[in-house]
């Protein structure tokens, strides 16, 4: 019951009097990547049959050894296969597959509240936005997830804008120019950031609103916290070279002036001092760090250049797509 009344909590302020009709006029596809979810598959399709009627309901099985995929069409979905195995892989083949209006995407596991998917998809079509997050109320993950979360949600929005506080959670809503303008490249759990980061390059229209969450017990979660931790740091990496490589590049000159500096300085003072270089050795290391600093900001200005055409060329091609 005290689960019960948190859910109701979590979903009261998102129910209001709302044109019913825009929903249900819009093209929607629930999209759920499954890995093992036989337990919870079914009663995931059931409730977003109940919650979005009109909606055309994938499950993408990634080569899961039980009855996922059976579970899934016997509950009404229209079941794929996706061979390479990673999230990331999966959201890319959707993607790709399924033309709609609006994109759900749901994780399989039953941890996120079907009820709240007309609310999401009507926030997304009458304030014409690209993306709308699942901000996780209730129940949460672990501690270590937990911190790990609020971690890279400060560090993406240092580097590319504060849009989201929960950029991990697995509840998303799409418009179709977000999914077809989106250049997939991750091909795990670190989709989650890749997907944010693309909304706040282009400057997208986003919105977050509270959805309720059950955690999943531990000994059934997917996510290995060190693992999936440093996969998400090397995607974060990843996506600041690609995407900001000035700042990168900018980054490694300021380490390496500051080596050539530190070995410089000694060599001369003792050159002011005698008029002499007696550590010539030393003396050709720094100069040779300071020239790889000034080669490593040339190559963040220039990469920033072509990055700034590349990002034109996304965002001319976004444009170019129907709003929602």
């Amino acid at each position: 019951m005290a689960g019960m009344a948190v859910l109701d909590s979590v979903i009261a302020p998102l129910r209001r009097t709302r044109t019913v009709p825009a929903v249900e006029a819009a093209d929607i596809a629930v999209l759920i990547p499954c890995y093992n979810e036989e337990a919870a598959v079914g009663r995931v399709v059931s409730g977003f049959r109940a919650a979005l009627p009109e909606a055309r309901i994938y499950v993408y099985d990634n080569n899961s050894s039980d009855r996922t995929a059976a579970v899934g069409r016997e509950a009404g979905a229209i079941v794929r296969r996706e061979r390479l195995q990673g999230k990331g892989n999966v959201v890319t083949r959707m993607f790709a597959d399924v033309d709609a209006d609006v994109y759900v995407l749901v994780d399989g596991d039953g941890t996120y509240a079907p009820e709240v998917a007309p609310d999401l998809v009507l926030h997304l079509l009458e304030n014409h936005l690209d993306f709308v997050n699942g901000l996780r109320s209730g129940g949460h993950e672990r501690r270590g997830h937990r911190f790990g979360n609020r971690l890279f949600n400060r560090i993406v929005g240092r580097l590319f804008g504060n849009g989201f506080d929960d950029m991990l959670s697995g509840y998303k809503v799409f418009s179709r120019r977000f999914v077809k303008s989106f250049p997939a490249l991750a091909t795990g759990f670190e989709i989650e950031t890749e997907l944010t980061v693309h909304a706040l390059r282009l400057r997208m229209p986003v919105a977050e609103l509270p959805t309720p969450y059950a955690s999943r017990p531990a000994a059934e979660s997917k996510l290995r916290t060190v693992r999936d931790g440093f996969k998400i740091s090397r995607a974060i990496v990843q996506l600041v070279k690609g995407e900001r490589p000035l700042a990168f590049f900018g980054f490694g000159a300021l380490a390496l002036m500051a080596v050539s500096l530190g070995l410089a300085a000694p060599i001369a003072l003792t050159y002011v001092e005698t008029g002499l270089v007696p550590r010539l050795p030393t003396a050709m290391l720094a100069m040779g760090t300071m020239l790889l600093a000034f080669l490593s900001l040339a190559s963040g200005f220039v990469l920033d250049t072509v990055t700034r055409g590349r990002t034109e060329l996304r965002r001319l091609f976004y444009l170019g797509l129907p709003p929602p």
